[in-house]
């Protein structure tokens, strides 16, 4: 039995506590600041209030002024804060944690830097501790389908396949697969640029709920061209970034995924039905929305690129075209011709 340390009591963190229970780990779950009241509830019921599922018997539940009294004897820690939480989790969640205990995160993002790169956040966490080995989970998985034990595949990438397979021997179960890559750009590229690319498919959604209303009949070609689009896109600036190819597994999976539902889908779905992005905001208050975070530095990252001459716009028209609704007041006006290609092989 192992000891598994959960930073984060929001949906995702805790519905790692799954798997890790149902392998017979010893689990501690320890709440931001801003999960006071799923800890409250845990330890009286263990009745996690957003995931609205019991969650598993056993774990160990503290609040984050406890954090000390949950890290001594920890084989792994999982980082379960989202991207708003990152800069909160350098700032006083590395400072404790202990050297030698690996880090996992289920974080999705990237930050854009001035000259037109990205960087993944376990990038980001390991300059702040370098001594510290960071590691991060990419691929389709929601949050309440990994609480119900439903069949899953996930990749775990970091910079050590060693470590890779001794947190894969902690966490894998008869649902809960992980494939494991050492090429963290590649991988953490893929699944955050998912949520950019799910808001450019959802806005087909709302097309067509224009002229059928809402919840009237689909229009599914539409939405499988914008599918095909976003894949060959995100393919491109895996490879911009130094990634490999096959990563767009990941990142088509997740995709798939994000499409079908969540808060990426309702303010794509918005936008496409002629919301302005500051009335589809107002519609969502209080929804956090990573999918606008990530189109817009992805987006501005590769404005940097064709500037310097390294990226070719016409190589990402719905990035572009997403990223003009989303901060440039344009409407929506899918750039059908755009997508338009002629290859010829020989």
């Amino acid at each position: 039995m192992a000891v598994i340390t959960i930073v984060g009591a929001g949906m995702m963190g805790s519905a790692m506590s799954f798997p890790a229970t149902d392998n017979g780990h010893e689990v501690r779950i320890v709440g931001t600041p801003l999960d006071a009241g799923i800890i409250q509830s845990a330890r009286e019921t263990g009745w996690h209030p957003t995931l609205k599922r019991q969650l598993p018997q056993g774990i160990r539940y503290y609040l984050f002024e406890e954090l000390g009294e949950a890290l001594p004897g920890a084989d792994l820690l999982i980082s379960g804060v989202s991207s708003f939480g990152v800069d909160w989790f350098i700032g006083n969640v590395i400072p404790a944690i202990p050297q030698g205990l690996p880090v996992l995160s289920v974080t999705k993002g990237l930050l854009d830097t001035e000259d037109g790169g990205l960087v993944t956040f376990p990038d980001l966490y390991a300059r702040a501790a370098p001594g510290i080995s960071f590691n991060a989970v990419g691929g389709p998985c929601t949050s309440y389908e990994l609480a119900d034990r439903d069949p899953t595949q996930v990749c775990f990438c970091g910079p050590d396949m060693g470590t890779l397979r001794r947190v894969k021997a902690l966490l894998n179960t008869d649902y809960y697969h992980a494939s494991l890559s050492t090429d963290v750009m590649g991988v953490e590229c893929a699944v955050a640029m998912k949520n950019a690319y799910a808001l450019g498919v959802t806005l087909a959604v709302g097309l067509s709920e224009r002229t059928e209303g809402a919840g009237g009949r689909q229009h599914y070609n539409s939405q499988a061209a914008l599918f095909g689009q976003a894949v060959r896109e995100m393919r491109k600036l895996i490879a911009h970034v130094g990634g490999h190819d096959d990563n767009i597994v990941y990142g088509a999976g997740d995709l798939y995924v994000t499409v079908f539902g969540g808060r990426t889908r309702l303010i794509g779905t918005l936008l496409g039905r002629g919301h302005t992005i500051a009335q589809a905001l107002d519609e969502l208050q209080g929804v956090t929305l990573e999918s606008v975070v990530i189109a817009t530095r992805a987006a501005r990252a590769v404005r940097r690129l064709i500037e310097l001459g390294r990226a070719n716009a016409a190589d990402y028209p719905l990035l572009m075209h997403v990223d003009r609704v989303l901060n440039f007041s344009e409407p929506v006006n899918i750039p059908w011709d755009a997508f338009e290609t002629e290859l010829e092989y020989r």
